[in-house]
């Protein structure tokens, strides 16, 4: 170790800058993966839980420009359909209606309905962190996410949804009572107030034109269900009986949704692993450069110490070991330089955003063993060109 260090500091310059382009490149990729990764888990959170349950919605309703609304009478038809197990009406509105909404790889925030009876039915199970479920009107439950940014804790009061600038003379709000808060999850519910039916029913109102709101009964109305099959149902099968069952609904197969999340996911994952592995190239390229410099700078010395017995696996095993320090270094510094910038930037972001990086112990292998393969591979035409050199000829070299 000492005789590696002694040969890299000789040119401490250009040991620096060969090292640092290694960094660069392990920067890259811890921060690259680690966005990666959040958004993975996020998605991960919202395969898991599609996986678990059926959405219907309006025929009409295509979750985009339309809406539209279903009769709670709907339930009913819904749960006559074989293979059911329990529905449970969903309605929703936007927490900060009419407020930009910043380039965010999170989700908005929202206030929806719930029913703590789902959770058991759920594959995406949440669990306080303090208090407890809602009992009754004017009590809410709030994702962690949404807590931080509202600073919240049990026992306090909110006042939802939030008044835009531009909200007219008639703009409603209600104050709720904080029972519980939510444990991360690393999606959706993280971003969610959870309030009662009728609660969440009566802001879906109010989030109408006020001339829509005169003859609109909103405890007669959801925006649509979350259907659990019983044991053993095949899920895809059980949206299509409902779509042919139950007039004026579409029911999404959760396969359907689930192929969009993992192709997104899969997507992004490629993209941010391709930038930094350019820029890993680029140090690759660097080592190589060095490595093959040095053998031609210490041309005398290898045929020195071969002329008095080393061999040609010796030679060779002592520059494959320089450029793997090499790479291992540039890749403990440059996993440590990327943990700690993104979590400075994961502590500077408001709480209503959340995490954009997570950094695993995984990504922490990836980065330092990528790095130590790649100085390693690096100094393979190094150092087969100086375990190659005839010793009369090096001895011989100026």
């Amino acid at each position: 170790m000492k005789e590696i260090v002694r040969n890299l500091t000789r040119r401490k310059l250009r040991s620096f800058l060969t090292i640092s382009g290694i960094v660069i490149g392990i920067v890259a990729l811890t921060t690259m993966g680690a966005l990666a990764n959040n958004f993975n888990a996020l998605l991960d959170g919202g395969a898991k839980y599609y996986a678990s349950y059926v959405p219907v919605a309006d025929a009409n309703s295509n979750g985009v420009t339309t809406s539209g609304v279903l009769s709670v009478d709907k339930a009913d038809e819904i749960a006559a359909v074989p293979g059911v197990a329990r529905v449970f009406p969903s309605i929703g509105v936007d927490a900060k209606p009419g407020s930009l909404q910043v380039v965010s790889l999170g989700l908005p925030d929202r206030i929806v309905s719930y029913d703590p009876a789902e959770n058991q039915y759920s594959a995406l199970k949440t669990s306080f962190a303090s208090g407890g479920d809602v009992t009754g009107s004017g009590q809410i439950v709030l994702g962690s996410n949404f807590a931080a940014e509202f600073k919240k804790k049990v026992g306090d009061t909110i006042t939802l949804p939030v008044k835009p600038a531009d909200a007219t003379a008639d703009f409603a709000q209600h104050a709720y009572t904080v029972t519980g808060i939510l444990k991360p999850t690393l999606t959706a519910p993280d971003t969610a107030a959870y309030v009662t039916l009728s609660d969440a029913q009566q802001l879906f109102k109010e989030s109408l034109p006020v001339a829509l709101q005169v003859n609109f009964d909103a405890s007669h109305y959801v925006a649509g269900f979350d259907v659990y099959g019983t044991p053993g149902t095949n899920l895809d099968q059980l949206a299509d009986r409902i779509n042919s069952q139950v007039s004026g609904v579409k029911a999404q197969k959760p396969s359907k949704i689930i192929q969009a999340l993992v192709a997104g996911g899969a997507l992004f994952t490629e993209i941010t692993t391709a930038a930094a592995l350019l820029a890993l190239i680029i140090g690759g390229l660097a080592v190589i450069n060095t490595m093959i410099m040095a053998v031609s700078e210490r041309v005398r010395e290898i045929g020195l110490k071969k002329a008095v017995g080393a061999t040609t696996s010796a030679v060779m095993r002592e520059f494959m070991l320089e450029s793997s320090f090499i790479g291992l270094v540039g890749g403990v510094a440059g996993f440590g330089l990327g943990f700690a910038v993104t979590t400075l930037i994961n502590a500077t972001l408001p709480a209503s955003q959340g995490s954009i990086f997570l950094v695993t112990p995984g990504l922490a292998v990836l980065c330092i063993g990528f790095a130590l393969g790649l100085g390693t591979v690096a100094g393979i035409i190094p150092a087969l060109r100086a375990s190659r050199l005839d010793p009369v000829t090096a001895l011989r070299a100026n």
